[in-house]
């Protein structure tokens, strides 16, 4: 480690355990929410807060709307609150379905969320649900819309079920895996899907092409996973997977037989919690049980190692631009910090 990529900036104390995080599409806010049930946001260097912990009752998922007009939470309680600005517009009941995944289209104003075996779309401008998507084999894992707003993919046991957004009724398509699909995630440019799974496997599909790729030989379920926003000269981006206290970062091969080879990343003492890739760039971040944040310069070399809590961090999120880098620890810590070296992590 031979740089100082980024510094503390602000830190700062919520009740309980920050459960998960996100900006706004410009940046300029920051929610983060707790297993307490709080929501607060970070603005102008400070935090005012949006709800208090009220029954104690956690919150688990949280996002902006893609025009940042809209941030909807879920959690526990079962019920998925709206607001515009600093107005609660809509609280959508649920209960006792407990609402842990949730996601807006790309697109429009269009909030995809769970109910247990169900995905409901709720229209921000309607205010009404639009329809509602039976999983049917599991409770709902994952929720991820396709960049240009046309797909979402939802996630559990049997593997992903693939929505055609221009015609609901449509049968969707199926990437079908012997186990629960943990993790999805779309490729930025929508090229490609990605399931990370119970069964310590990882299936990549190209669309529109029916061959996935199979990884196997983690020593774990797959936690996280995390696209590059740019590709490398290959034309793909890479791929980020942890498990337990590791991390493969795997890069498509121009021959097509030999599919994607993969690199191992190694430093952490416990499981990683969160890993993501700074925007427009291989920079990539994961976060751990053990303390550390881990900067991985170029998806390849260790560069900082960043702390700041008592015990572990639970997640973290990078700023829009790549300004900030923000994370949640175990404790109910919230910590950002600000990039002081730039270019940092860009090329591969």
């Amino acid at each position: 480690m031979n740089s100082k990529e980024f510094e503390q900036h602000y830190s700062g104390m919520l009740c309980d355990y920050v459960t998960v995080m996100a900006w706004s599409c410009d940046g300029t806010t920051l929610a983060a929410t707790s297993a307490a049930g709080e929501v607060v946001l970070w603005q102008n260097g400070s935090l005012s807060t949006l709800q208090t912990t009220g029954k104690g009752e956690s919150v688990d998922c949280v996002a902006f709307s893609q025009d940042g007009q809209f941030l909807a939470v879920g959690g526990q309680d079962g019920r998925v609150n709206i607001w515009r600005e600093s107005e609660l517009i809509a609280t959508l009941e649920n209960s006792p379905a407990w609402v842990d995944k949730l996601a807006w289209s790309p697109t429009c104003n269009r909030l995809a969320f769970s109910l247990g075996r169900y995905v409901q779309v709720w229209d921000a401008e309607t205010r009404e649900i639009v329809v509602q998507l039976n999983f049917d084999s599991s409770s709902v894992l994952g929720i991820d819309w396709r960049c240009d707003g046309e797909y979402l993919a939802i996630g559990g046991y049997r593997g992903v079920k693939v929505w055609n957004c221009q015609d609901w009724n449509d049968s969707p398509y199926i990437l079908d895996i012997p186990s629960a699909s943990l993790a999805i995630a779309w490729s930025p440019d929508g090229k490609f899907l990605a399931a990370g799974n119970l069964d310590q496997t990882l299936t990549v599909v190209e669309w529109n092409n029916p061959e996935p790729w199979v990884m196997r030989g983690f020593p774990g379920k797959i936690r996280q996973l995390a696209w590059s926003e740019p590709h490398t000269q290959e034309g793909a981006p890479l791929l980020a997977v942890s498990s337990v206290d590791g991390i493969v970062v795997w890069e498509k091969q121009a021959d097509e037989s030999l599919g994607w080879s993969a690199s191992v990343l190694t430093n952490h003492v416990d499981v990683i919690y969160a890993i993501a890739f700074a925007p427009k760039s291989f920079l990539l971040a994961s976060a751990a049980g053990d303390g550390w944040i881990c900067l991985w310069q170029k998806a390849q070399n260790l560069s900082q190692i960043l702390t700041g809590v008592s015990s572990g961090f639970s997640c973290l999120a990078w700023h829009p631009q790549g300004k900030f880098l923000a994370a949640g620890g175990e404790s109910g810590e919230l910590v950002l910090w600000s990039k002081v070296t730039p270019g940092e992590g860009f090329e591969r």
